[in-house]
Order: C-alpha cells, then structure tokens, then sequence
C-alpha cells in the first residue's frame, strides 16, 4: 500500500522516521540528486543508524517558533571519489562542534539539498543530540556548491557563519576537524579545500539561522517531497523498470528528453568536484552532451539548450529504472535522460541569487544563469 507523508492545514504533521521512510527517502532523493547528491548505500547506512539510535523526528518549519535556530547539515565533496572515508559519527560530531561554538540553543537540522544520501544528511544527529529534521532543503535538488544551498546568504557580508567540517581517512593521517567562522562565501571555499584534502569527501555543519528566515528562504516540504516520490517509486517496484521511470514522470510533472546508449564518458576529479560531459544517444539519431560539475548542470543538443539548473536533470538506468549517478554512468549503458522543469518545485533563495553562478559557469564553460534566473 502507498504511504504518503500527511500535511494537515497546510503544513506537515510532526510525525516520527523509520526505516521505511530511511528507504523512500534515498529512493526518492536519489532522482533529485541531479546525479550527485552521494550514494544509495551511504545513504541506507546513516539512515538506519539513525532510526536505530533514535527517534527522530520530522517537523514543517511552521511548527517551530520563528527564533527557533536550525542548522544545515551536509556532506561536502564528489560522490565519485573513491579515496574518503565518512563515519556516523562524523555527522554527529561535526554538529555538536557547531553547537559549541554557537551562543544560543540549537533545535533542529536541515539539508542543504535532496540526494542519494543527502535527504537524510541531518536524521543521525538530530537521533543522537535530541533535535528535529525540518521539513525544508537549501535547494530541491543538488548542486556542486555549498553556496548554492546557502539559501541567498551567498552574497551577504553582513552574515558571520560558523561552518564546520569532520572527517577523513584515519589510516593516511587525513582525518580533519575543522570550524571556521566568517562570510559564507569565504568560509565555503575553506571547507572545499579541507573536503578535498580529507580525501573527497567530509561531513559538515553550517548556518544556524532563526526559523523565521527559514520560512521565507528555503524550499519548503523538500523532504516530504522525496519521501512522496520514494514510496510511489517503492510501490511500483514490483512492475518492473518502465513502471518505475512512468512513477517518477507521473509523481513529478517532469518529462524524458533522450533515452540510449551512453556514447562517451569524460569525466575526472579535481579539487573536490568531478567535472565534464557526458554524450548519450537520444533515441531519434542525435547526440545530447551532459555537463557535470559532480551533478547534472545543463544539457546540450546540436548546441541547443533543452534544460539547466535549477530544474532537476536525472539519469535513469534502463536496465533497473532506478537514477544512476555520475559515478555509475558507463559507456555502453542504456539510460534514459529525465528532467523536471523548475516551475514544478519549490526553489529557494539560493537559486535566485545571480551571485552563485558564475563559479560553476566558469569551470564548465557553459551559461547557466541566463537560462536558470529567467522567470524566478
């Protein structure tokens, strides 16, 4: 039977996650993840752990008084490197550090986007440390950057952050902890830099910020959406691949724009981010090239636009119908190209600010925000 997550008057019902929302929510995530967002396995991991220790909870952010401080909790590098390493107790410990250095009282956690993983970025912390999941992402879906969930505060130099990274592997001497206190802008590129040199990949804690701005800035019920989206796609398991990939369409208003072999594959690691293209058949005789900054960014075809960030751009596995990662895409493979328009999910302040852009603009060599501003 489909489950769903229930809103009451507008707003979510407080309700307590368990393992089959642990499940719903990297299924459903995994397609938001823009093929990035981290891994299934990971992802299945932390959630367990977390349902295992605890109880927590999932709570709209109108539930909360609007001095109520909320972090965003994350993990920071490229979900195709191989040489990080990334524990429980990471997450938990990168909160707590927060916490320490904060001077006020922290009650609950959020993610900066949905992913593989990501969707239940905060869900082991707020288990361990007593607080609530808020019903709200920095972005719908992911994206290479930490300012490109940082909710508009990307460009503010009026906003003194804490930001804090842990972990790294312990058996090269490459395990880090780290908090560091400025702009968000400036603070971002440190905690790049220490992702990378931990090995690709690092847990971290950001941004407490008063329910109030929450409201106004986040993308409000991200992840009741994934979790929506993961049980229709649970349910349709049972009917095979096709079944799965129409679920997603349907569930989401999105809409595939190629469907064929994946012709090349040319993607590498540098600095904590996996950059380049991809080239897939469309099924009609004609190439489309994918560009990768560690998620889906933009894709071409005879050098027209067909779709860019923020919409959600997603690569579906024929073979199993489930999204395939960046990491996972092999030369040879059938996958079938998915995107969802922009006006069909709620956007942030993040996707909104020009600021963002042209970091990601310049690695690719691409336009972004002439295509992803328009209409917001």
């Amino acid at each position: 039977m489909k489950q769903q997550i229930v809103i009451v008057k507008g707003r979510l019902r407080m309700r307590e996650l368990t393992i089959a929302d642990v499940k719903a929510a990297v299924r459903g995530g995994a397609v938001f993840a823009s093929g990035g967002g981290g891994w299934v396995d990971h992802g299945l991991e932390i959630g367990g752990a977390a349902v295992g220790i605890g109880r927590p909870k999932l709570v709209s952010v109108d539930e909360l008084p609007d001095d109520a401080i909320i972090i965003t909790t994350t993990a920071i590098g490229a979900p195709a490197g191989t040489e990080w390493e990334m524990w429980g107790v990471d997450y938990i410990k990168a909160v707590q550090l927060l916490m320490d250095h904060y001077d006020g009282k922290v009650v609950g956690v959020m993610t900066p986007q949905n992913g593989m993983s990501s969707t239940i970025n905060g869900w082991l912390p707020a288990a361990a440390l007593g607080l609530v999941v808020v019903d709200a992402t920095g972005d719908i879906r992911a994206h290479p950057t930490g300012k490109m969930g940082s909710m508009g505060l990307a460009s503010r130099t009026d906003y003194e952050t804490i930001q804090v990274v842990v972990g790294g592997r312990r058996d090269t001497g490459s395990y880090l902890e780290l908090v560091v206190k400025g702009t968000p802008a400036k603070t971002s590129n440190i905690l790049r830099t220490a992702s990378d040199m931990s090995g690709g990949f690092i847990a971290s804690a950001r941004h407490p910020l008063p329910a109030s701005f929450i409201k106004e800035h986040a993308a409000i019920g991200g992840i009741s959406i994934a979790l929506n989206l993961g049980y229709a796609m649970l349910e349709a398991e049972s009917q095979g691949p096709e079944a799965i990939m129409e679920a997603v369409r349907r569930e989401t208003q999105g809409r595939y724009i190629g469907r064929g072999q994946v012709l090349k594959k040319d993607v590498h690691y540098s600095g904590a981010f996996d950059i380049g293209t991809i080239t897939m058949e469309d099924g009609s005789g004609n190439e489309l090239t994918l560009h990768v900054m560690n998620e889906y960014m933009a894709v071409d075809q005879a050098g027209q636009r067909l779709t860019t960030y923020p919409d959600v751009i997603t690569t579906f596995e024929v073979a199993t119908g489930l999204p395939v990662s960046v990491g996972g895409v092999k030369e040879g493979m059938e996958i079938a190209l998915f995107a969802i328009d922009k006006q069909h999910v709620p956007l942030s302040s993040s996707v909104k600010d020009p600021s963002v852009y042209p970091e990601v603009e310049q690695v690719l060599g691409i336009s972004l925000a002439e295509y992803g501003l328009k209409g917001i």
